[in-house]
């Protein structure tokens, strides 16, 4: 049965386009990153940083781990992500960890920028998971700095020559993300170039992405479906894979504290009512009700996009 708690680095699980349902960890506080992605959900960076620090003590983490996992339903996957970058705490491979001796039958993934993947250190925490997703959005320097706005010191050839050693060492899986934005990065020259660098990281798999929630720049587009068939037509890759619309979880309910789960959600990134519905497994009237109780809340707002109406919680 499970002991209804509101979360501080833990959320979700959360339907994921490319892990099922996801119990997600978040490493570092809102918004550290290593960029400042045009595109990102989670909002503007608010500290620009490439030194990893010990943000949050792994004895928190580890703590609220053991507890959702002993009182709730085991995801599909452990999910280690951030407001920000998760390699900037230094904890991470503590963590990593934790979970696999822990939870051996729960696979670890890693959701990774991947600008920090230079650094030894980083890579070696990162070997002790078992599915690690970079992005590589740009084959050029400046793209790389149009669509991603990195740190200053962030080195473009060492960032790719980074993924590139990675991918040669690791033993699990990768899947690299490639975020095709129109007007940022889809030129034939830009995606001619992507595919060398690709097939120079030699991925298990290549996820075409796209705008799907609010991005921090107003009036992006995402690419359509027929621009991303476009993209993999160019390339001519056998592992690329454009990332379908998360499916509901065959598991009627994965959490009963339903406004708490709700609130630690959308206060990370944005979500329709049809999002919520598929990561609870409850009927579109219980969500509604939740949102209302919430919508007092400060930084409750209601954000209108292509895809529908997004609710989410800004910090103040």
């Amino acid at each position: 049965m499970t002991k209804e708690r509101m979360y501080k680095y833990l959320f979700g699980p959360i339907p994921s386009r490319r892990l099922g349902m996801s119990l997600g960890v978040d490493l570092v506080p809102k918004k550290v990153c290593s960029i400042d992605c045009v595109y990102c959900e989670v909002g503007r960076t608010t500290q620009l940083s490439v030194q990893p620090e010990d943000y949050i003590a792994a004895d928190m983490i580890k703590e609220e781990l053991n507890h959702y996992l002993q009182h709730n339903q085991a995801p599909d996957y452990v999910t280690i992500t951030a407001s920000g970058e998760p390699t900037l705490n230094a904890n991470l491979e503590e963590i990593i960890a934790f979970v696999k001796q822990n939870e051996a039958n729960i696979p670890v993934c890693v959701i990774t920028n991947g600008t920090l993947l230079h650094d030894k250190k980083v890579r070696e925490a990162l070997n002790k998971a078992d599915l690690i997703l970079p992005s590589l959005d740009a084959a050029t320097e400046p793209v790389f700095r149009k669509i991603n706005r990195p740190h200053k010191e962030i080195n473009f050839e060492a960032y790719i020559q980074g993924m590139i050693d990675f991918s040669a060492e690791f033993k699990g899986e990768i899947w690299l993300e490639v975020f095709i934005l129109p007007n940022y990065n889809d030129s034939k020259e830009e995606l001619l170039a992507l595919k060398e660098i690709i097939l120079k990281i030699n991925p298990d798999i290549v996820q075409l992405n796209t705008l799907d929630r609010p991005g921090t720049v107003a009036n992006l587009c995402g690419a359509t479906q027929e621009e991303l068939q476009a993209v993999m037509d160019l390339w001519q890759l056998d592992n690329v894979r454009i990332i379908a619309k998360a499916k509901q979880s065959t598991q009627t309910q994965f959490r009963s504290d339903t406004e708490t789960a709700i609130k630690e959600t959308i206060s990370r990134r944005p979500c329709t009512v049809e999002d919520l519905i598929t990561m609870l497994g409850l009927c579109e009237e219980e969500i509604d009700r939740c949102l209302g109780n919430l919508a007092s809340l400060k930084g409750f707002e209601k954000v209108e996009q292509e895809r529908g109406v997004f609710y989410q919680i800004r910090e103040q």
